[in-house]
């Protein structure tokens, strides 16, 4: 594999690759580079916090009083804060890094947003330890989990009163998509799911008082159908295949969609329904290295944050700016829009995250400041005044500068331009940059970070 193709791998596979990983990959094969991923995120390890404050409430003690219930809410939303930065970190730095990528699709694909930590982290660690597994036990995992129950109105679907939230998402969002199923299928599938509740802590409960066991007739069946079964039978379509093939290739590879391509996923896909086979066959596909693919996806947010953070280590002296950060680009993470997710793509630039994002690098790593002095010029004159105006730091950050230092000390300035950026530059921007004075490495990397093309993997 040439550097190009490995970079573009590990940007869509994890997070972006730093110069020692690649140098050290130089020499393998693509099916020597594919298995490696898949191996380093073969072990399943769980994501955790401390909740033991929480743990040994219950809903009688919670429910008791508005102030027993303030007072819950208010730790497990600080907590949910700790969750959040561990993720990060677990992303930044995890060897598992396609698992990680995994569990972060599977959270925009099975969206749910929840209050309540010992929920939430739950949730989190099934996605975890299913994201590269059976795709059949995930959905169905992720049904019993207690934060869908609560998103999604499961726990309010009851043989009286069935509640359709969740079967109308299962088809629309998480399975089958628009076009696949009737109305019908709907009503029908929601009594299946009739009685789905859960403890305090999280485990799921049956409640059989309160399942339809009645006949459902869903997809030209018929039968005494739980949740399990309807979940089955939703997978046993092939369009089921079609439609989540077709997700992780707008996701990994282009969202303009072959569908030659889907079709040959397809065929991988279904009807074992093996994530790990299906993500091996997109890696080691010649056209997921073709050019129209590579340099072409925006940078999400987590994305953006995680590339800067692998260039050059930053630790934030108050991580719930970190939090902000996300929250000012756009997609704080614990936080979705709504129960499609964030749509991605285009959406990541809008006239409120435009100009942050291109100087979130400035920011974080010299207070907003970026060189424009030309080569052959004595200072830089903009850089004085700006520095006299500004006497705060806009993000408190340490910045280790070292480990870039020691990493690109033998890289030019086109070196480090091509380590960073995927894509190619056009005209004027390679005009202005090859204007600039390129004294400084640490400069270098500022002004190549705030460019437009920097915003693309």
């Amino acid at each position: 594999m040439d550097s190009k193709e490995l970079k573009h791998l590990y940007w869509r596979s994890g997070f972006g690759i730093n110069l020692q990983e690649l140098n050290a990959l130089s020499n393998f094969s693509k099916k020597q580079i594919v298995d490696r991923l898949i191996l380093e995120s073969k072990q399943f390890i769980p994501l955790l916090i401390d909740v033991n404050s929480l743990k040994n409430l219950s809903f009688q003690e919670i429910n008791k009083s508005e102030v027993f219930k303030r007072d819950f809410l208010k730790k497990s939303r600080e907590k949910l804060k700790v969750f959040n930065l561990e993720w990060i970190y677990r992303m930044t730095n995890s060897t598992a890094m396609l698992r990680e990528r995994m569990t972060l699709f599977w959270a925009n694909h099975f969206v749910v947003e929840d209050n309540n930590i010992l929920h939430f982290q739950k949730y989190n660690n099934t996605l975890r330890a299913h994201a590269l597994g059976d795709f059949r036990v995930l959905v169905k995992a992720i049904s019993k989990e207690a934060s869908m129950i609560k998103y999604l109105d499961l726990k309010q679907n009851k043989k009286d009163s069935p509640n359709e939230n969740f079967s109308r998402e299962l088809m629309e969002l998480f399975t089958l998509g628009v076009g696949n199923y009737a109305n019908y299928d709907i009503k029908e599938a929601s009594k299946a799911f009739t009685g789905y509740s859960f403890e305090f802590n999280g485990k799921f409960k049956y409640d059989e008082r309160n399942h339809d066991n009645g006949f459902k007739h869903l997809f030209g069946r018929s039968g005494r159908y739980d949740g399990d079964d309807v979940i089955d039978i939703i997978l046993d379509q092939k369009a089921c295949a079609q439609f989540i093939c077709k997700k992780i290739y707008a996701y990994f590879v282009n969202k303009n969609i072959v569908q030659e391509h889907i079709d040959s996923m397809v065929s991988v896909f279904y009807p074992d329904y093996n994530i790990e086979d299906l993500m091996r066959f997109v890696f080691m596909a010649d056209w997921f290295y073709n050019e129209e693919n590579i340099g072409t996806k925006i940078k999400s947010p987590t994305e953006l944050l995680i590339g800067i953070q692998k260039v050059i280590p930053i630790t934030y002296d108050n991580p719930n700016e970190l939090i902000k950060i996300q929250g000012l680009l756009g997609q704080a993470l614990l936080n979705p829009p709504n129960v499609s997710g964030w749509e991605g793509g285009k959406s990541w630039i809008t006239s409120n995250t435009v100009l942050f994002r291109l100087k979130t690098a400035s920011l974080l790593l010299n207070n907003g400041l970026i060189s424009v002095k030309e080569s052959g010029d004595f200072y830089d004159r903009y850089s004085e005044a700006y520095t006299k105006r500004i006497k705060r730091q806009f993000f408190k950050v340490s910045v280790n500068w070292d480990d870039f230092d020691e990493s690109y000390k033998n890289m030019s300035f086109e070196g480090i331009k091509n380590q960073l950026i995927l894509t190619n530059l056009n005209l004027e921007t390679e005009q202005v940059l090859d204007n600039l004075s390129h004294a400084s490495k640490r400069d270098s990397c500022i002004q190549i970070m705030s460019l437009p093309e920097y915003q693309m993997c």
